[in-house]
């Protein structure tokens, strides 16, 4: 089958650091960290107290009273941010509506106000059962779908931390084979008491901002937000005059089938995984100028990641830079893989590598470039963003002007 070119002609973006695409592109090139105390819900219960949180968010700012009721603090997110993209592209009336279609990769979906339906429930006070809709991981792009008109297809993939890179994975494939002419693609998640009670259990949540690559790290930094893309093909944007921020060139997953919690720690299969991105994209090693890591700050990933850099680039893995953004956004779970993707495209966009932040020190098993001194300005056109998720589920995105 044949596949054109599939290009990015519209961002959005919603999260605890920046709110739109203009505060995202500063806080990703100066290196903003949106790290701050958690007061979504009570957290002094665990050793962790911070995450990168929407703070003060008031959903009537954006949505009617009734509105506003019926979506889930991920579904709200997720219609804030894809409306950014959707107005970005200016693609409004340029499709069929049986033309354009939603993916969206989910988490926790709407646990958060399941947490509250129960939390009532238990005290046996009335509540509304609407606080249960978004419990449900496709309500996000159902409302999306319903919002905007997107008929021609939705849908919602569910691996963890990789979700969202899968659903721009999946989203341009549809693309690329003319299934659709256009997609939005992207995640959204949100804090919840569970979630963060869960990652503190697993002891996986560092107390202080999360510090990939660094020595002493303890773990991540948990975040919330939404992304999204619109992506189209390159001749049909092209002939409706499209701004155009680059291009998915190409991606691959995988399943490591090694553990639960745990990579591979060899790092073969996200070598592997690297590689067949790389020829999906059709293109060479020495084309990747950089890479933004999954990068979680856990003293294992952070490691396997290096190694499997070591495995790909041979080498010149020391001269290809291997950062970061989570220390900025914190680690939002299944919208994590758009966010970094986001965050990527706007970087190349400006020439500029991020800076990896709170460096705590040089790790022995750490030993590449991480661009834990600053931003760097760059000449390079592709960069790849990696998605490496609980279970095995790895997703390697390749993105290029």
């Amino acid at each position: 089958m044949s596949r054109e070119r599939v290009v990015i002609t519209g961002l959005g973006v919603f999260c605890g650091a920046a709110r739109d695409i203009p505060g995202f592109r500063r806080a990703v090139i100066d290196g903003t960290s949106g790290v701050g105390p958690v007061d979504l819900f009570d957290v002094s219960a665990f050793p962790s107290h911070i995450a990168v949180q929407v703070k003060g968010f008031d959903p009537v700012a954006h949505f009617g009273r009734r509105t506003a009721a019926k979506l889930s603090r991920a579904d709200q997110f997720g219609l804030i941010a894809a409306g950014e993209a959707l107005g970005d592209s200016g693609i409004a009336g340029g499709y069929d509506s049986f033309a354009m279609g939603v993916v969206v990769g989910a988490g926790a979906a709407g646990m958060f106000q399941s947490e509250q339906w129960l939390a009532a429930a238990l005290q046996e006070r009335q509540i509304s059962p609407s606080l249960l809709r978004g419990i449900l991981p496709d309500k996000t792009s159902t409302v999306i779908a319903e919002t905007f008109g997107l008929a021609g297809y939705q849908g919602t993939i569910t691996t963890a931390c990789s979700s969202s890179a899968t659903a721009i994975g999946w989203g341009a494939d549809l693309v690329a084979t003319g299934k659709l002419d256009a997609v939005v693609c992207g995640g959204s998640d949100t804090l919840s008491m569970l979630t963060f009670a869960g990652f503190n259990s697993l002891k996986v949540v560092d107390p202080e901002p999360c510090a990939p690559f660094s020595l002493g790290r303890q773990g991540i930094t948990l975040g919330e937000g939404a992304a999204f893309l619109v992506l189209e093909r390159e001749s049909v944007a092209a002939q409706r005059g499209a701004k155009v921020y680059g291009a998915v060139l190409g991606y691959a997953m995988a399943g490591e089938a090694h553990h639960m919690t745990a990579p591979d720690p060899t790092g073969q299969v996200a070598a592997r995984l690297m590689h067949d991105a790389m020829a999906n994209a059709g293109i060479a090693k020495g084309d990747v100028g950089w890479v933004n890591a999954h990068g979680t700050g856990t003293p294992l990933n952070d490691v396997v990641e290096s190694n499997a850099m070591k495995r790909v680039f041979g080498e010149r893995a020391g001269s290809v830079p291997l950062i970061s953004t989570k220390p900025i956004t914190g680690h939002c779970l299944g919208a994590a893989g758009a966010i970094e993707a986001v965050a990527t495209m706007l970087a190349l966009g400006e020439r500029t590598i991020p800076k990896t932040l709170h460096f705590r020190g040089r790790d022995p098993e750490c030993d590449l470039d991480y661009c834990h001194d600053s931003a760097r300005p760059a000449t390079a056109t592709v960069a790849m963003s990696n998605s490496f998720a609980f279970g095995g589920n790895i997703t390697s995105l390749v993105l290029g002007l």
